[in-house]
């Protein structure tokens, strides 16, 4: 459970990231483009929330 708690962020942006490069690969740009932004957001809301829960 302590491994999900820290790695959460990562494993839901990779599966973005693998979202985004399927549609990719089956010819839906615009799609693709579209979710491609995910993992970068996921990761950047996941640094800001860490970061204002330590410092409490």
């Amino acid at each position: 459970m302590k491994f999900i708690n820290n790695w959460y962020p990562i494993i839901l942006a990779f599966g973005c990231l693998l979202y985004s490069v399927t549609y990719g690969l089956l010819g839906m740009n615009e799609e693709a483009q579209y979710s491609a932004h995910w993992p970068g957001t996921i990761l950047l809301f996941a640094i800001a929330i860490r970061q204002r829960r330590n410092t409490k």
